[in-house]
């Protein structure tokens, strides 16, 4: 029955965990025993229980109970099965969803080699809308997980294929993340590539898009701030921030900090 699948599914974080306190007296029964029931549950026929093995995918990885090894091996060729070309809809997006989730809590390496490249395919997806949204939605956290290099070399010509979208809330999603994805770049890439694209998505004809742009206006131009200077920092939740200078916090050590936050493109897009 799929409902005792699910409740199983629930399950498996806290045991996980309790296995994990426990390991001398359990060594290997989560990698032999759990892991390949998650994994299994991510093909399940029903989508309940697969929402339910994805989110203690999710749960797992946070906790860092799952083993590099079993990621490599056992996690990701699934989630590229099932974001193949031929997948089912259904499957890919989901599959896609849990890659974009799933890479900030994964090796650079990992992300780099194994996701990066299938990501980049789904940002091209001409099959299903569904699906560039989510890689336009999450693209920040993406360009975050591989650092700048591969943001500038791979990522950034997708970025301009998705702000150039012919559906509209590709583009809109697009605006909302801009910022993330400015202060993984260069300088000299923000001045001569994100500055003119984002001028494009100001004047865009939808004003859900304009609108979107106006609101990055602020943390895009950000981005072009010098750190040691402007106090500008971006938090590990992928919020901007501003630290107070050190003067204005012995001024007045009652008063809370100035700080303002900015939500990037994680809190945007949901």
């Amino acid at each position: 029955e799929p409902t005792v699948r699910t409740e199983l599914m629930e399950q498996i974080p806290p045991i996980a965990i309790f296995l994990q306190e426990s390991r001398p007296n359990f060594p290997t029964a989560f990698f032999e025993y759990l892991m390949p029931i998650v994994v299994r549950y991510l093909t399940d026929v029903n989508n309940q229980v697969r929402k339910a093995g994805q989110e203690a995918l999710l749960i797992l990885l946070e906790q860092d109970l799952v083993a590099q090894s079993d990621i490599e091996n056992k996690v990701c060729p699934i989630l590229l099965d099932l974001s193949a070309p031929d997948s089912d809809d259904e499957y890919k997006v989901e599959a896609v969803n849990i890659i974009c989730k799933m890479a900030s809590m994964l090796s650079r390496t990992t992300v780099e080699h194994m996701l990066l490249p299938r990501f980049c395919e789904l940002c091209s997806d001409g099959k299903l809308f569904q699906v560039r949204k989510i890689c336009a939605a999450n693209f920040g956290d993406i360009c975050n997980a591989v650092g700048q290099e591969a943001t500038e070399r791979l990522l950034i010509p997708k970025f301009f294929e998705l702000c150039s979208d012919s559906v509209w809330g590709m583009r809109k999603a697009c605006a909302e993340c801009f910022m993330a994805v400015s202060y993984t770049t260069s300088p000299e890439v923000r001045r001569s590539k994100l500055s003119p694209l984002f001028i494009s998505l100001i004047s865009d004809t939808c004003r859900w898009v304009r609108q979107a742009a106006f609101q990055s206006l602020g943390p895009f131009i950000s981005t072009f701030a010098n750190p040691s200077s402007a106090g500008l920092y971006i938090r590990e939740d992928g919020t901007l921030s501003i630290r107070p200078s050190s003067q204005d916090v012995n001024a007045n050590p009652c008063q809370p900090s100035n700080s303002l936050t900015l939500m990037s493109s994680t809190a945007n897009a949901a």
